[in-house]
């Protein structure tokens, strides 16, 4: 959230592919310096590094999302969002899966290994991309005194208070951010009602297994989401402001339906079903904001949405964190979490006025 100001300055000032560079291989190093945290002593070093970590997010996110309209068509931006989404939700599966075992098996140093490895592959591959950077052009370079200019950040919220389309999209991902519990709820259940028990395993290892199980069942759903609803949408925003809506729903039902699950099976269908709804909210919110933002503004409206959401997920994480330590029952704080999704449902359902008399209009205003 804090550095969402300055990440919108400098994703709109200067290459968004050195940005996505720099931001890699700084999470490479701080990953690796994970490893002196070897005692309870040391877990504000976790703090330390994790904060730094995620200011890399918010520089490399937005940056990402911006580049997408400058390396696809515009009628592939959805078709490249949706693919986009299922290699992160792939990647979240199998790693959430892989990671389990490599946990119980490995031990966490390889774990933290692995983890800056991949930051490195990510930075080699956007090495070799090539694309052009409208925004850039006939631009003077940056100051480190042009970070505290507001006149950027003025603009921008100018831009965006234009257009109340855009507004309403950019605040889509905040109803998201409510269900970031997911990250306390998740590993909690996988620790404490679904262990997977098998021979040899100690209790440990069986709360490792049980939240990879639950993890991964995150990672599927994600990746049927976007799947169904983009075969479903095609090319139509009509029908991707409807999935957003779905998308809500499903998000709601599901973690209410985590709340009941007897058995891990149920939990894990559960998840499917909630994460693949909150995966078209957020695949879908992206493509119709890379189809509104102009690209001198793309960086801008995406650090502030990233910004947005990610002080909705902190709040709400650390909302579930403080009720499960206060003794409120952990089913009880994933369906209170499930109801809350009837908020954002809600107010997107008002928000369709903005779109309403729009004939004549370009697609995603339709």
């Amino acid at each position: 959230f804090f550095i969402a100001p300055a990440a919108g300055i400098l994703n709109d000032r200067i290459s968004r592919r050195k940005l996505m560079m720099f931001a890699d291989w700084t999470r490479a190093v701080i990953v690796l310096c994970m490893l002196a945290a070897r005692s309870p002593g040391a877990i504000w070093l976790l703090y330390l590094l994790l904060f730094f970590e995620t200011l890399m997010v918010g520089l490399f996110e937005p940056a990402r999302n911006s580049v997408i309209p400058n390396v696809v068509g515009e009628r592939e931006v959805v078709g490249a969002n949706t693919l986009a989404a299922i290699t992160w939700s792939f990647d979240f599966a199998a790693g959430a899966a892989l990671g389990g075992l490599a946990a119980a098996f490995l031990g966490r140093d390889a774990i933290f290994v692995l983890d800056s490895l991949s930051f490195v592959v990510s930075a080699l591959l956007i090495r070799r991309m090539r694309f052009i950077e409208p925004h850039v052009e006939n631009l003077a370079p940056v100051r480190a005194r042009d970070l505290l200019n507001l006149a950027p950040l003025s603009e921008g919220l100018r831009y965006v208070r234009g257009n109340p389309r855009l507004a309403a999209t950019l605040f889509a991902k905040c109803g998201l951010g409510i269900l970031g519990a997911n990250w306390v709820i998740i590993p909690v259940f996988g620790e404490r009602i679904f262990p997977v028990r098998l021979p040899r395993l100690d209790g440990q290892k069986a709360a490792m297994l049980g939240m990879s199980a639950l993890m991964t069942s995150r990672g599927v759903g994600a990746i049927l989401g976007p799947l169904a609803g983009a075969r479903w949408a095609g090319e139509s925003m009509v029908r991707l402001r409807t999935a957003i809506g779905l998308g809500f729903a499903a998000a709601g039902l599901g973690y209410i339906g985590l709340g009941f699950s007897s058995a891990l099976g149920w939990a894990a269908l559960a998840l499917i079903l909630a994460h693949g709804g909150l995966s078209m909210v957020w695949v879908f919110s992206t493509t119709m904001l890379q189809l509104q933002a102009g690209d001198r503004f793309r960086g801008r409206v995406f650090s502030a949405e990233f910004g947005i959401s990610v002080l909705t997920m902190s709040l709400s994480t650390y909302l579930a964190g403080k009720l499960v330590d206060q003794g409120v029952p952990l089913r009880t704080v994933a369906i209170l979490g499930g109801c809350a999704m009837l908020v954002p449902l809600l107010l997107w359902i008002w928000a369709q006025r903005f779109w309403r008399g729009s004939q004549g209009q370009k697609a995603y205003n339709q």
